[in-house]
């Protein structure tokens, strides 16, 4: 059955380096392909954790060894990741659909994502960017001021604030390009966080998590599922303890039940699970003129590799009201 699907692709399907990327990049168009090739409509929402790390910290490099460089708002660094990451997705999925000659247009749209202003978020950065580092390290950005984190596990990294979306600014054009049989790249790195100013949508510092803004898009879009890609193939409660579970289905409130018992970790599984929820949960409620299906909205949380058998109900975690 044809289905209208939102993806959030994570760090793992795009690389630590622009290398990497590329490399990334030929093996996720393969499986978003083979998608399209099911007769799926599919709208594609990337991470930028490592590359909008990368940029502020060349743009404050540079502003170091020159005065004449400017040290660019965060806004404008996930703008930049949007061009760059969605200019290599693009060409990899169009190369994928032409060897399979499917004429299926596909381009990257640069999105703005409305956040709110007086979000807690603000005072408390939490959304990890850049490089891991040791805890030396992140000890010295500490006393400079800057804030860092440790990131479940895996090392430090410094943080910015994550506010929620709050609309998709773009999502009409995203609907038109939908309607018109085209792929669209939209919300890179969780979309460029804006807010209403003086008539007009004004950058803010922060970066968005790309799960909660694939979700919110999903919803506006009214997309009839939303998959969040990542590292493992399945949920998981009591991870890496003896009795480690691995979930097929979640229902809302058996996922609330677990975040309670704090069973993800925060810097990875927590905000994956939180997002899906998020869109499929009753209190979403439906876009207006949406159709029955946004009552049968589902998220699937699973590898890259799996989506299509995730679709299938073969593998994955589903998480459904």
């Amino acid at each position: 059955m044809k289905k209208r699907i939102v993806i959030a692709l994570g760090g793992n399907a795009l690389g630590e380096n622009l290398a990497e990327q590329m490399t990334a990049a030929r093996g996720t168009a393969k499986a978003i392909v083979d998608l399209v090739e099911a007769g799926h409509e599919i709208v594609i929402v990337h991470g930028n954790g490592p590359q909008v790390g990368m940029i502020e910290t060349a743009f404050e490099t540079a502003a170091k060894a020159d005065p004449h460089f400017p040290i660019l708002p965060m806004s404008v660094c996930v703008a930049l990741s949007q061009g760059y990451i969605g200019y290599d997705l693009q060409n990899t999925i169009r190369k994928e659909l032409d060897s399979r000659r499917i004429p299926a247009p596909v381009a990257a749209i640069i999105t703005q994502v409305e956040v709110d202003p007086a979000d807690s978020a603000f005072l408390n950065p939490s959304k990890p960017i850049g490089g891991f580092m040791t805890e030396a390290e992140a000890e010295v950005l500490r006393s400079k001021g800057i804030p860092v984190m440790e990131d479940a596990g895996r090392g430090w990294r410094q943080v910015v604030a994550s506010p929620k979306p709050v609309n998709i600014i773009e999502a009409e054009t995203i609907r038109a390009m939908l309607a018109a049989g085209q792929i669209p790249i939209a919300a890179g790195g969780g979309g460029i966080p804006v807010a209403m100013q003086d008539g007009q949508y004004r950058g803010k510092s922060a970066v968005i998590d790309k799960d909660f803004s694939a979700a919110k898009l999903a919803e506006l879009i009214n997309a009839d599922m939303l998959i969040i890609l990542t590292a493992v193939e399945k949920v998981a409660v009591n991870f890496g303890k003896p009795d480690q579970k691995w979930l097929d289905t979640l229902t809302v409130a058996e996922a609330e039940q677990y975040i309670a018992e704090n069973q993800f970790a925060k810097g990875s599984m927590l905000p994956k699970v939180q997002a899906a929820i998020s869109f499929v949960a009753p209190h979403a409620g439906p876009p207006v003129g949406a159709g029955p299906q946004a009552a049968r909205r589902t998220a699937l949380i699973t590898l890259l590799q799996k989506a299509k058998d995730g679709i299938e109900g073969k593998t994955g975690t589903i998480i459904r009201n």
